[in-house]
């Protein structure tokens, strides 16, 4: 690809990213004229507004590879999950705090990790740790082989109570982790606050780079297993 067809690439890919922000900006703007007219939608409207929010967030951190824009490279995993809670902060102190093993992360993981981490912390704030002062979260990242394991830790707050029913908000952080990313989601209702333990594949992450490097790998006919051991 020469410099031309690189700048031009380029300008497609801001005119795209221009177009997807306008669109979220757009049907944000459409659910609050809604609940204008609606006074019985306002809660439903908050919600919804909110999780556009965290799609918007989610796709200016991480863009797709191919539209000659920085987003997607050099970005983690606990970078963009800081910058997803920064808006929780309090006197400038983190009140969500991220600590543990880093791993970079595509696109295909930002919306799903966006919409899981926003209904925890809109959670928390409304019900959790977050919704008195000098309340706190810890959430922990651990490697474990071919598995990425998170903790989320709510501690400060009240005693986490188990509901009655599931409500939108926790099937769509289910569906998130057990659907999109093929992980397992567990919560612990405990007297110190909510816990949630997510078990991804370390490969749930990054599926266009593991996708990518398997059609390469594919194409030069290398073998992709592990080389075995020599002589005998």
């Amino acid at each position: 690809m020469d410099a031309a067809d690189r700048h031009h690439e380029m300008l497609t890919g801001e005119e795209l990213n221009h177009r997807i922000k306008n669109i979220f900006a757009v049907v944000s703007a459409l659910v609050a004229l809604t609940a204008r007219t609606r006074p019985e939608a306002k809660e439903f409207s908050r919600d919804l507004r909110g999780r556009i929010g965290a799609l918007a967030q989610a796709h200016a951190f991480v863009r797709p590879r191919g539209q000659g824009t920085d987003g997607e490279e050099g970005q983690t995993l606990q970078a963009f999950l800081r910058s997803l809670f920064s808006a929780y902060a309090a006197g400038g102190e983190a009140r969500v705090r991220v600590a543990g093993d880093d791993a970079g992360f595509d696109d295909q993981a930002a919306t799903s990790l966006a919409l899981l981490f926003h209904e925890l912390a809109v959670n928390a704030a409304e019900h959790g740790a977050l919704s008195v002062e000098g309340g706190r979260v810890e959430l922990d990242i651990r490697r474990r082989g071919e598995r990425l394991l998170l903790v989320w830790r709510e501690l400060g707050g009240p005693a986490a109570v188990a509901p009655q029913h599931q409500g939108f908000g926790a099937s769509l952080a289910v569906m998130s982790v057990e659907g999109q990313l093929g992980g397992r989601l567990e919560q612990e209702w405990a007297e110190t606050g909510l816990i949630v333990r997510i078990d991804l594949p370390a490969t749930a992450l990054s599926r266009r780079d593991e996708a990518l490097k398997s059609t390469k790998t594919q194409a030069s006919g290398v073998d992709p297993s592990p080389e075995q051991g020599g002589g005998q």
